[in-house]
C-alpha cells in the first residue's frame, strides 16, 4: 500500500524547481500512507511530476520502487494498492518474452498494458488499486481506480495545475492551492455523513469514479474541462450497475446446495490470494458474521495460527470484544485483544480531520482506527470483513424498512405523522419500555440502542413511497441544503435516475445504492484512511469483483431469509463456526458519542458550536444547530449523528 500524487503544469507560469518541490511537498505529505521508501519521476519539457511513497508488502527489495518504468520505458507509474493474481499473471507475460527485475505486482501490471492494452490488463487484474499511468509517447496522463472504489483516487485543478493524489492533502500542497469549499458537496455531507464520489469538498476537485479510468492530453490539461468534458474523458471498464442487472437476468444455475458450494469456493480463493504478502499479516475480527467467515477461511488455509486482533469498551451496548474471543478460542487464531478507555478513545479525535481530509462524520472511525493501530503493532497486513452487508443482505433496513413500509403504508400519512411527534416527544419512555420488554422477545427482535433505533423509526414514518423510505434511511439531515447557506445538492448515485439499476424490487434497489454510495463512500473511506493514518494496509476479500459479481447472480432469499440477512454466508460460516458463536442481534461499531457530547466532550463541542463563531464562518444557519445542540443536551432527543455530522465540519474548518 503506497500513497501516490503528481502535478501537470502547462501554463509556464511555474518553472522545473517549483514543479519539483511542490511535487515533492505533495508526496511527504503521504509518508503515513508509505513509510518504507520514496520516489520521483519528472518530464520536465512536458510539464509532468509524478510522486510515490512506499509500504513495501510484495518485493520489498529495490526492485519495487516506484515510480516505475515498463520493459520498453514508455509507460511511467505511480501505483497504489495491490494486484493480488499478478503471479497467475507473470507466467503467461513471461511466454510473451517479458523479463522481470522482480517480483512486484506493479512490475506484471506494467508488462501487462504494454502487452495487452490498460483495458485487459485492469480487466484481468484482481486487486484493489489507484494509479497514475503516464505515456511518454503521447503526452497522456490516465488516472485508473479499482472497480469498487477500495482505494482513494482524488484530482483536480488547483492554482492552475492539474494535480492528483491519494489524499486531499496532498492536493492542498501543490502551488497556489486555494480552491473554495464546494457549497453543494457540503450539503451532501450533512445528508450522507460523507462527501458521495464524483465530488469533493473543494470546488473544481473531485473524487475518481470506482471502476472508471479519466485521459488527460495536452489541451484536456491545459483548463479546468467542464463537467460534461470530464464525462466524455471517462472510460468505465467495470460497471456495477451492468453487474446487478446482469445477476437480475441470469441467476446462478443449480439449487441451494450448489450455489452455496460454489461461493464457499470463490471466497476461499478470494481469501487465500489476499494471505500473500512479504510481511506479517492477521485479520481485524469482531465476531459478526463477515469478519468470522474470513477468519475462518484464512485459518483453514493457514499452517500456523492466524493472528487476530479486537478492542472491546467497558459499555456494555458497544462491546464486541467477547463475540471475537470466543471465535477466536474455536478457530484457534492467534488473538490479540485490548480493552479502550473513554479517555483513549476521545484522545483520537484532534486527529480525525489529518486523518480524513475533508468533513467525515461516521463515529465508528474511531474504533476503526484503534484497532488498526492494535493490529499495526503486531503486523503490516490485516484482513477486513467490509462489504458483506451489502452483498448478502445484512443491514436491517433492508428487512425491516419493505416490513414496515407495507404495515405503516396503509396508514394515512397524517397518522404516520403523529406517530412519529409522538416518538419523538418521549424518546426516553419509549426505550426504556423496549428494554423492559426485550427479555420476552424473539432473539431477532430484540433491539440493541433503543434510544437511537427509535429516533430513526420517527425520521421514516414521514416517508411517503419506499423509495423515500430508503433516501431517508441514508440521510442525516432530510433537506440539508436548508441547513448550508447558498446551497444545491448536487447529484449523485443516490438522486440521479441515470446511475439507478433496474432491479425487481425495493430491498434489491437498496444494497445496489448502498453498494455503489455508502459502501465506497463511507465504509472504504473510513478503513483506507484510518489502516492508513498507522501504515496498516488493509484488504477487503468480501470485495473481490468476482465475489461481487456472483452475489447478484443469487436470486434474494439466498442472502434474505425469515428476517435474517446473509444467509448462504451464514451457511458456509456454520462449517467452521457454530451457530451459537454467530447469532445475535446485529451490533454496530460505535461509542456511546452522544452520552460523551453530554459529559466529557460537552466543552469541545460547546466551542465548536459557539453561536459567534457559526455566524462569522458562514457556512451553516445558526438556528437549527443551536436547537439540536439544546435538545440533545436536555436529554430530549438523541441528536448525536447529527451533531457529530456539525461537529466534523466545524473542526475541519478550524
Amino acid at each position: 500500500m503506497c500513497g501516490i500524487a503528481g502535478l501537470w503544469s502547462l501554463g509556464g507560469q511555474f518553472g522545473r524547481d517549483e514543479c519539483s518541490a511542490a511535487v515533492r511537498r505533495m508526496t511527504r505529505s503521504l509518508t503515513h500512507r508509505g513509510p518504507d521508501d520514496e520516489g520521483y519521476f519528472e518530464q520536465p519539457e512536458a510539464g509532468l511530476y509524478l510522486g510515490h511513497r512506499r509500504l513495501s508488502i510484495v518485493d520489498l527489495s529495490k526492485e519495487g520502487h516506484q515510480p516505475m518504468l515498463s520493459p520498453s520505458r514508455r509507460y511511467a507509474i505511480v501505483f497504489n494498492g495491490e494486484v493480488f493474481n499478478h503471479r497467475l499473471l507473470r507466467p503467461e507475460l513471461e511466454r510473451c518474452g517479458f523479463v522481470f527485475r522482480g517480483h512486484s505486482d506493479t512490475e506484471i501490471l506494467l508488462a501487462a498494458i504494454e502487452q495487452w492494452g490498460l483495458r485487459a490488463a485492469v480487466e484481468r487484474a484482481i486487486g484493489m488499486f489507484a494509479f497514475a499511468l503516464w505515456d511518454r509517447t503521447s503526452y497522456t496522463l490516465t488516472l485508473v481506480r479499482d472497480r469498487l472504489g477500495i482505494k482513494p483516487l482524488y484530482y483536480g485543478w488547483a492554482g492552475g495545475q492539474l494535480v492528483f493524489g491519494s489524499e486531499l492533502k496532498a492536493l492542498r500542497q501543490g502551488m497556489g492551492f486555494a480552491n473554495r469549499i464546494h457549497r453543494g458537496a457540503l450539503a451532501l455531507f450533512l445528508r450522507h455523513n460523507y462527501i458521495p464520489e464524483p465530488w469533493s469538498i473543494y470546488e473544481g476537485i473531485f473524487k475518481l469514479v470506482p471502476g472508471t479510468w479519466i485521459s488527460f492530453d495536452f489541451a484536456a490539461a491545459r483548463r479546468e474541462p467542464t463537467p460534461d468534458e470530464l464525462r466524455t474523458r471517462t472510460t468505465v471498464y467495470w460497471s456495477a450497475k451492468d453487474v446487478v442487472e446482469r445477476g437480475r437476468d441470469a441467476h446462478a444455475a443449480g439449487g441451494v446446495e450448489e450455489a452455496t458450494e460454489r461461493l464457499e469456493a470463490l471466497l476461499r480463493d478470494a481469501v487465500g490470494l489476499r494471505m500473500e504478502a512479504d510481511v506479517p499479516l492477521g485479520a481485524f475480527l469482531s465476531g459478526g458474521i463477515d469478519s468470522s467467515a474470513v477468519v475462518a477461511l484464512m485459518q483453514a488455509q493457514s499452517p500456523r495460527p492466524v493472528k487476530t486482533f479486537s478492542i472491546g469498551f467497558q459499555e456494555a451496548a458497544f462491546d464486541e470484544a467477547p463475540y471475537a474471543r470466543a471465535v477466536a478460542r474455536h478457530l484457534r487464531t492467534d488473538h490479540t485483544e485490548m480493552y479502550v478507555t473513554p479517555r483513549e478513545a476521545m484522545d483520537v479525535i484532534p486527529k480525525l480531520v489529518d486523518m480524513y481530509d475533508e468533513p467525515f462524520a461516521d463515529s465508528s472511525q474511531i474504533p476503526t482506527y484503534l484497532v488498526a493501530q492494535l493490529a499495526r503493532r503486531h503486523v503490516t497486513v490485516s484482513l477486513s470483513g467490509d462489504g458483506g452487508d451489502e452483498l448478502f443482505g445484512g443491514y436491517n433496513r433492508y428487512f425491516w424498512a419493505e416490513r414496515l413500509w407495507s404495515q405503516l403504508g396503509q396508514l394515512p400519512g397524517p397518522v404516520r405523522r403523529a406517530i412519529a411527534r409522538g416518538l419523538r416527544a418521549m424518546p426516553n419512555t419509549w426505550a426504556v419500555l423496549l428494554d423492559s420488554v426485550k427479555p420476552l422477545l424473539p432473539r431477532r427482535w430484540r433491539v440493541s440502542n433503543p434510544r437511537e433505533k427509535l429516533g430513526r423509526v420517527a425520521e421514516l414514518l414521514f416517508a411517503a413511497s419506499p423509495a423515500e423510505l430508503y433516501t431517508l434511511l441514508v440521510s442525516h439531515w432530510a433537506e440539508p441544503d436548508m441547513l448550508v447557506r447558498d446551497a444545491s445538492e448536487p447529484l449523485t448515485a443516490l438522486t440521479d435516475p441515470a446511475r439507478q439499476a433496474t432491479l425487481r424490487n425495493d430491498t434489491e434497489r437498496m444494497m445496489y445504492t448502498d453498494l455503489v454510495t455508502y459502501l465506497p463512500g463511507d465504509i472504504l473511506t473510513k478503513v483506507d484512511r484510518a489502516s492508513m493514518a498507522v501504515g496498516l494496509e488493509a484488504r477487503v476479500p468480501l470485495l473481490d469483483h468476482r465475489v461481487v459479481e456472483l452475489a447478484w447472480q443469487l436470486p434474494l432469499n439466498l442472502k434474505i431469509s425469515q428476517g435474517e440477512g446473509k444467509w448462504i454466508l451464514r451457511q458456509i460460516l456454520y462449517k467452521y463456526v457454530p451457530r451459537e458463536l454467530i447469532e445475535r442481534p446485529k451490533q454496530g461499531f460505535g461509542i456511546p458519542i452522544g452520552a460523551w457530547l453530554r459529559g466529557p466532550l460537552r466543552d469541545w463541542a460547546e466551542a465548536l458550536l459557539d453561536e459567534r463563531r457559526l455566524r462569522v464562518d458562514g457556512h451553516l444557519e445558526l438556528g437549527p444547530i443551536r436547537t439540536m445542540w439544546s435538545n440533545h443536551l436536555s436529554g430530549r432527543v438523541d441528536e448525536q449523528y447529527r451533531l457529530w455530522d456539525i461537529l466534523m465540519f466545524q473542526a475541519w474548518l478550524e
